[in-house]
């Protein structure tokens, strides 16, 4: 299927959609009533390949991202965890003891980057899982649906900005909660390691971060010991779930990064479908409340920021043969989403406790979130105080427009939200104001057709940060953060009797992403778009996967101030048919970032920054 011109066309689409901004008016069409439990059925007759199962060697999975860059220094790496995940679901999460390198020869760290490596053979789900140290969220990841011959994957994340955490005993905690029986037989094997870079002499220890890792990290997330993942777990629109903190008294800035994964009634959550809908029609068991989704963040009842999660399908998501060997966008690798305190660090550098509480508006069973706290602290111990100056949050506008007759129509729903924040901190590098701003449009279009049979889904969410501080020097410390999240869907199924359905499914999921970090005289500028097309028709039986072929083309291009990666490949049913990386600039790049340069040049970027808080700053 993948080398029929209609499949040849695609992948050249994907080329040409590199360098324009991502959309969602391609024309690709995805599944209906979407299964989380599909499982494959373990033998040749779902794949093109005409060796036994004896013959095929070990298949290697993969995620398509840029590769973390390195100093050119020889790391010290140390195996912390190796365990095999059989039945371990509903049971307590493994742990081990983490103690500092202490014999490294070099203590000064430019990169420190957590693997996970895992192998599996037989039949089974694909499991969500989490890795904690200390309490703090290290990587949140789903499992590979592994085949009869066994599959590896590896996982490979920058944890630099973890530094403190990672310099103190602490005890490792490892959950992933699978299954095995007689049907699901596939068993994790799962090696942890942490690899330590020392730093270069002379040079910058990271290309995109902007100023030095935090002091201290707080665990937002559950308490062990427990029988499941440290996240807490949102069951429905009225559920809140929260953690009590306290602060040192000499924090000077604070950043909470949030994670977030949807599962069960929710895990396709952008294909819900409008209670009305639902109760028109008299359906049962149909997943509802609709297509919108926000992840609500308060601190003390005060709303402080939201998450307007990017749409990561799971490997058995949608068509599972889709995801054989390149896996879905973020899936192995799920993104986490920062959300500036240090506005409102006034109110809570008191000694006293303090509570961070989640909601998700609309919310099915289940939702798993918790965060870590990153918090910088005034290494002369002096105390810290602060004001909040303004903050405006209007709770998000909601719209839907319904057309239906029957179990054929069509559904608009769109929504908006900005909130924005300034506050000052006085500690010993003076008075600092802070603005942070969040915004966000959504919208989402909704087609059934075919008597229910037929669903397209075509979103789109923009999702985009600023935080700006200004200096007492009058210089200026920001970062922006644009981001895209579109995703179009197509799924038709057709009922064969005897249990057994056909389904067509064809699907375009990006992920872009323009970032710019200004410090002082200098800044740094760095774009990304990553896009995945995938086609798959599979006949389904029950839960059971017993013939079909996927198809999957990935075009991947990172382009920064330092460093620039692009990838473009293409697979069908295991085998890679095209793969073609590089380190070549994108020739767009440059001219289409640099339009948003010119308030990044250090003096009007100062003057621009200095009308903004002159008001603010009187009240210092």
């Amino acid at each position: 299927m993948a080398s029929s011109p209609l499949s040849l066309l695609l992948f050249s689409l994907i080329l040409l959609l590199l360098h324009q901004p991502l959309s969602t008016s391609s024309t690709l069409p995805k599944s209906t009533l979407f299964r989380p439990n599909l499982i494959s059925q373990p033998t040749p007759s779902i794949t093109t390949t005409t060796t036994t199962d004896t013959d095929t060697p070990i298949t290697p999975y993969f995620e398509v991202t840029k590769p973390i860059k390195l100093p050119h220094t020889k790391p010290c790496s140390y195996l912390v965890l190796r365990h095999d995940f059989a039945y371990t679901y509903s049971k307590p999460p493994v742990l081990a003891n983490y103690t500092p390198p202490s014999d490294c020869p070099h203590q000064d760290f430019a990169k420190i980057v957590l693997e996970w490596t895992a192998t599996c053979k037989g039949r089974q789900f694909d499991r969500i899982f989490g890795v904690w140290l200390g309490g703090v969220e290290l990587l949140r990841s789903c499992t590979a649906e592994p085949r009869s011959t066994g599959i590896i994957w590896t996982v490979q994340k920058d944890i630099t900005r973890y530094h403190s955490l990672l310099m103190t005993n602490q005890t490792l905690a490892v959950y992933l909660g699978n299954l095995v029986d007689s049907t699901y037989t596939g068993v994790y094997h799962v090696d942890i390691s942490v690899h330590f870079y020392p730093a270069e002499v002379g040079l910058s220890n990271g290309e995109a971060n902007l100023g030095n890792s935090a002091d201290l990290i707080l665990p937002v997330s559950r308490n062990l010991p427990l029988n499941d993942g440290l996240w807490f777990e949102i069951e429905n629109s009225t559920d809140v779930e929260s953690k009590k903190f306290e602060i040192p008294r000499n924090a000077y800035r604070a950043v909470l990064e949030v994670y977030v994964s949807f599962h069960e009634n929710d895990e396709f959550w952008y294909t819900n479908l409008p209670n009305e809908y639902i109760s028109a029609n008299n359906l049962t068991g149909t997943a509802g409340n609709g297509a919108f989704r926000e992840v609500v963040v308060r601190l003390d009842g005060t709303l402080v920021g939201a998450v307007w999660p990017f749409t990561v399908i799971y490997t058995g998501g949608v068509n599972p043969l889709l995801w054989r060997p390149i896996t879905g966008i973020g899936s192995f690798n799920l993104p986490s989403y920062d959300i500036e305190i240090t506005p409102f660090l006034g109110s809570i550098v008191d000694g006293k406790i303090h509570e961070f509480e989640f909601r998700v508006t609309n919310a099915l069973n289940v939702w798993y979130i918790d965060a870590n706290l990153h918090v910088w602290l005034d290494k002369t111990g002096m105390e810290t105080e602060g004001q909040l100056l303004s903050h405006t949050s209007l709770e998000p506008i909601i719209s839907l427009v319904s057309n239906f007759t029957g179990l054929n129509g069509n559904f608009l729903t769109s929504s908006s939200r900005s909130v924005s924040s300034i506050g000052w901190v006085k500690s010993s590098h003076g008075n600092i104001t802070t603005n942070a701003t969040q915004t966000f449009n959504f919208s989402n279009f909704m087609v059934m057709g075919n008597d229910g049979n037929l669903q397209i889904v075509n979103q789109i969410i923009d999702f985009n940060n600023s935080v700006h501080a200004l200096m007492p020097t009058s210089s200026t410390h920001s970062i922006e953060s644009f981001k895209r999240f579109p995703l179009y869907l197509y799924s038709n199924s057709v009922d064969q009797g005897n249990d057994t359905s056909n389904f067509v499914t064809n699907l375009t999921l990006g992920f872009s992403e323009e970032r710019v970090a200004a410090s002082g005289f200098g800044f740094l500028v760095s774009s990304l778009k990553n896009l995945q097309n995938a086609q798959g028709i599979m006949r389904v039986k029950g839960n059971l996967v017993v013939s079909g072929i996927g198809s999957t083309q990935q075009a991947y291009q990172y382009d920064g101030s330092k460093f620039c990666y692009f990838r473009t490949v293409s697979s069908s049913n295991y085998t890679i048919l095209y793969d073609k990386v590089g380190n070549t600039c994108s020739k767009k790049f440059r001219p289409r970032v640099g339009f948003r340069l010119a308030k990044w040049l250090p003096f009007s970027g100062q003057r621009a920054l200095t009308s903004v808080f002159r008001d603010n700053k009187k009240l210092h």
